[in-house]
């Protein structure tokens, strides 16, 4: 009796809209080292603080969804207990913080006794409570669901079923927050007994104002994702860097469409960053911030014109300016208008890196070298700070031979 062959396993790659799309754009060959790889970073500073405000985050509201705190809270009483479950909870996972950055939860700290929200002197703690007590207030009451996990299929592009792994890849992600809202609460300028200020906002924004009008439906939703990053330039001078403008746009346009795949969903009219640094910028965001302002790279200064005048004055060894609420909350919010014409163009962008992802598998498979079959292009920045610029081919991240006398 002759027995059947197995069949050869059915498998749909899964991309991720953060761990995947974000983490290739910025370099190809990082990616495949620290995603395909398993190679984590040796100082993984920028994952730590992302994923350590969305954790203080997701736990604040759960706090206060139970006990309805008032705002706002005391950092030592409400907040410093947050921080120690969040980081505990990080160094599990291998994810530890800069001391400049965090009181250490293992570590005894007296200090921290004699400390108020405005004297942590942590910057991750500084950013934690600047977030908790400026957007929680306004944006906890709005929360239908939080850390939301959206998924969906597409057809695999460039499909060739002699090369292709599958005919399909699937998308995931993380809605950090979804609101549920109604076409009156935009007419209502009170909530909770208090001006709402996301609501103003999204008031004021004339290609939300036009989405919700041309929407056949009277409740919709928004989407809001957390950034624990400075708001990036408008546009980029070195054509190595990633546009991070245009790809947390495509970011959110994305999610939409994930979201409205899903049985509950309702009308998607707009999507919210907040870009959480902005809210207490470090030296290095303000070298940043005043380059973008010199090079009309950024959308909000104008309105400023006192604080632009701080920071152009500011010098990298100064005290960092005193510049004002209005500005730093200003730049620490941005609304997406959810166009359906867009969201197709996001789609296909995400099909587009998908592709280059898929080549450069496809190519490694048939016995390319790695740094042949992943191209190795990202700014200086980000190349000063790889583990793999030691034998990296991108001849600008090298580093040079040292000489022994």
């Amino acid at each position: 009796m002759k027995l059947p062959s197995k069949s050869k396993p059915y498998m749909i790659p899964e991309y991720s809209l953060t761990g995947d799309l974000l983490s290739f754009l910025t370099c190809n060959l990082q990616y495949r080292y620290q995603n395909k790889g398993t190679l984590p970073p040796s100082k993984p500073v920028q994952r730590w603080f992302g994923e350590f405000i969305h954790g203080v985050l997701e736990e604040a509201y759960l706090e206060w969804d139970y006990k309805k705190t008032s705002f706002p809270w005391d950092w030592l009483e409400d907040i410093r207990p947050i921080e120690e479950q969040i980081d505990l909870r990080l160094q599990t996972r291998g994810l530890y913080p800069y001391d400049e950055d965090l009181f250490f939860s293992m570590s005894n700290h007296p200090e921290v006794e004699y400390l108020n929200e405005h004297d942590h002197k942590k910057l991750a703690s500084a950013r934690a409570e600047k977030a908790i007590n400026i957007w929680g207030k306004h944006l906890f009451p709005l929360i239908d669901s939080s850390e939301h996990l959206i998924k969906g299929v597409r057809p695999m592009p460039n499909f060739d079923k002699h090369r292709s792994r599958s005919n399909y890849y699937g998308i995931n992600g993380v809605v950090d927050v979804l609101t549920s809202m109604k076409i009156n609460d935009l007419e209502q300028s009170n909530l909770d007994n208090y001006d709402n200020m996301i609501i103003e906002y999204l008031k004021r924004n004339p290609d939300f104002q036009k989405r919700v009008r041309e929407s056949d439906s009277e409740d919709y939703e928004i989407i809001i994702d957390y950034k624990g990053m400075k708001r990036p330039p408008t546009s980029i001078g070195d054509s190595k860097a990633e546009d991070k403008w245009e790809t947390h746009k495509q970011q959110i346009l994305t999610y939409s469409w994930l979201r409205s795949k899903q049985e509950d969903a309702k009308p998607i009219v707009a999507g919210i960053i907040f870009y959480l640094n902005e809210l207490v910028p470090s030296k290095e965001d303000l070298v940043l911030i005043k380059e973008e302002l010199r090079n009309g790279m950024t959308d909000v200064g104008e309105k400023y014109p006192e604080d632009v005048e701080l920071i152009e004055n500011w010098e990298e060894d100064d005290k960092a300016p005193a510049l004002s609420d209005e500005f730093k909350i200003d730049r620490s919010i941005r609304i997406i208008s959810v166009d359906e014409s867009e969201k197709n163009d996001a789609l296909l962008k995400f099909d587009s890196v998908v592709a280059n992802i898929e080549e450069s598998l496809i190519r490694e498979m048939q016995g390319c070298k790695i740094q042949e079959a992943w191209k190795a292009d990202s700014d200086e920045r980000n190349c000063s700070a790889c583990d793999f610029r030691t034998f990296c081919k991108n001849n600008s991240v090298k580093t040079k031979d040292i000489k022994i006398p």
